[in-house]
This record gives C-alpha cells, sequence and structure tokens, in this order.
C-alpha cells in the first residue's frame, strides 16, 4: 500500500492543510498500566508539516510487540511502514497510536514572532499535548521512552515534573533501541509522507491547473527536487504558498534574492503619520509639534 493512499490521520487529498491538528486511533481496552513511545517524522524539511506520533501498549503486551517489525521508520521501506501502520490499528484491544500534525504555517507564525517559539518547545507542546490526551481517555501509563530532544537529562527531568509517577526514558535513537518507540515513528512518517504526497493546495483556483506541480521531492532543503521546486514556484510578491516553512533560511534567502522589497511601517509610525496628515484646527497645531517626528519616521523606512 502507498503511503500516499488512504491514512486515516491525514486531511485527504481534496483538503487543504490549514491548521494544526491531533488524531487518535480507537482507545484500546486491555487493562493497563501500559507503556509508551514518542518519536517524530519531519524536523528538517522545508517543506510540509512537522509531526508528533505516540504508539502505546499493555506492559504484559511487550513480548508479542517485539515480534511485529516495529523499527526506526528510516529504515523501512515505504511500504513496510504503511503494512506495520495497519498493524498497529489491527488490534485494538492492545495496540493505539496517536498523531500530533503541526502545520507549516504555525511552525513558521511561532519561530518568526517576537519572542520566538523555536521548534523545540513547538514540539515539547505537542508532546505534551499527546501524553496529557492519552491520560484523559482513562490510559494509566508507567512507562513513557522518549526520542531525544536538546539535552536528554533535562527533558527527562522536565517531563518528569509534569507528570510525577511516569517513568520518563529521553534518550537518542530511542525508535531504534525501544520498539514501542519504533511503533510511534511509523505513525508518525507514514503520516507525515501522506500529508505531504497528497497535499492540497488552498491557493488553487477552483477548476483551474494545480500551478505548482507534484514535483516537491521529499522536503529537505538539500533534495534537489525541492530545490527545482522552491525555485520555480516563488511569486515575486506573495513568496510561497502555505507549504512552505517561511521561517527556514533557505525560503529567506530565495526571497532576498527574487521577491520584491517590502518597506514595513509598523502601527505607532503610521497612526503618527495619520495624524499629522488628516489633523485639523486645533490639532492641526498640535500636530504641528509632530511635523519633525514624522520625518525623522519616514526616514527610517
Amino acid at each position: 500500500m502507498s503511503e500516499s493512499g488512504n491514512v486515516p490521520s491525514t486531511p485527504g487529498p481534496s483538503t487543504p492543510l490549514t491548521a494544526s491538528y491531533t488524531y487518535h486511533s480507537q482507545t484500546p481496552t486491555a487493562p493497563g498500566p501500559y507503556i509508551m513511545g514518542v518519536d517524530e517524522a519531519g524536523r528538517g524539511p522545508v517543506l510540509g508539516p512537522l509531526v508528533y506520533g505516540v504508539a502505546y501498549c499493555p506492559t504484559a503486551y511487550q513480548e508479542e510487540l517485539e515480534g511485529l517489525g516495529f523499527a526506526d521508520s528510516k529504515t523501512l521501506t515505504a511500504d513496510t511502514r504503511s503494512s506495520l501502520l495497519d498493524t498497529l490499528g489491527s488490534d485494538p484491544q492492545n495496540l493505539a497510536w496517536s498523531v500530533r500534525v503541526i502545520s507549516p504555517q504555525a511552525i513558521s507564525c511561532g519561530m518568526l514572532r517576537r519572542p520566538p517559539i523555536n521548534l523545540n518547545k513547538q514540539s515539547q507542546d505537542a508532546t505534551i499535548l499527546l501524553i496529557r490526551e492519552v491520560l484523559s481517555m482513562g490510559i494509566q501509563l508507567s512507562e513513557v521512552y522518549v526520542d531525544a530532544l536538546g539535552t536528554t537529562t533535562t527533558y527527562e527531568a522536565y517531563l518528569s515534573s509534569l507528570f510525577p509517577g511516569i517513568d520518563f526514558t529521553v534518550t537518542n535513537k530511542a525508535d531504534s533501541k525501544f520498539k514501542i518507540v519504533g511503533a510511534a515513528s511509523v505513525a508518525a512518517k507514514v503520516t507525515r509522507d501522506a500529508c505531504l504526497e497528497g497535499w492540497c493546495f488552498e491557493e488553487s483556483i477552483s477548476g483551474a491547473t494545480d500551478p505548482w506541480g507534484n514535483e516537491l521531492g521529499c522536503g529537505y532543503p538539500s533534495d534537489p527536487k525541492t530545490q527545482a521546486w522552491l525555485k520555480n514556484s516563488i511569486e515575486p510578491t506573495f513568496g510561497f504558498p502555505k507549504i512552505v516553512r517561511f521561517s527556514w533560511a533557505t525560503v529567506k534567502i530565495l526571497l532576498e534574492k527574487n521577491a520584491h522589497a517590502v518597506k514595513w511601517i509598523d502601527e505607532g509610525q503610521a497612526s503618527l503619520i495619520k495624524a499629522f496628515e488628516t489633523g485639523q484646527g486645533r490639532e492641526k497645531d498640535r500636530n504641528a509639534v509632530t511635523k519633525d517626528l514624522k520625518l525623522i519616521s519616514v526616514s527610517m523606512l
């Protein structure tokens, strides 16, 4: 089965991804406690969403889990990953998974705001949200294994402080060390790839031929197909469609070289200039005092 097929955790080929969202599979019914794995797909790409995935099962199910074939999703073929996602849904009594899909717009808005919300913080927030929502379903978590994000001991202590009573293990290459993290890796990777391959451009005009084509590549800045798509897709005034992460250096450089220059006026400057230009009567006398300020404001542009 191709990863661009019918994946339940994606919007689908005719629905634009306009905001971040969460998907949960069926809640398992087997008695706990449960173990959980956490992993992501898509931290580095300049195109498409960042997807955080979790998988969880009863601690008593770990022996069966070992034989299901889960591993670091990067070491598996697309067909194998899709088959393993089906496996995750094949035993609803014992196995479950969830994903948090962080849209490219949300990534860019967070990283470009002041103060910025960097990608590590956005990733932490996604992980915490997924754990909280799984707990809210009545699932008793005893152990959670997380693929490393930043300093492992610091993050481990932070998660433990938020969720007392759960034993957290944060480590590098957790998707290779723990099958439950490999399962989370598969859920995140299949979802991310399906979102990208089936991307519906919100900016397309209904009934018109898609001007951006489908040769996106894998989305990484180093991919020649992605590089070519970015160069061919830039619009000098409006930039790129929303599949692009505008906060990436690759995009900023392309916009500086190929897009129209923009001069920004902040709200304070704009209101000052408007007051001077429209002042009448007593306001005109008062605004005369701001004439020099206006000139200073304009000279700053």
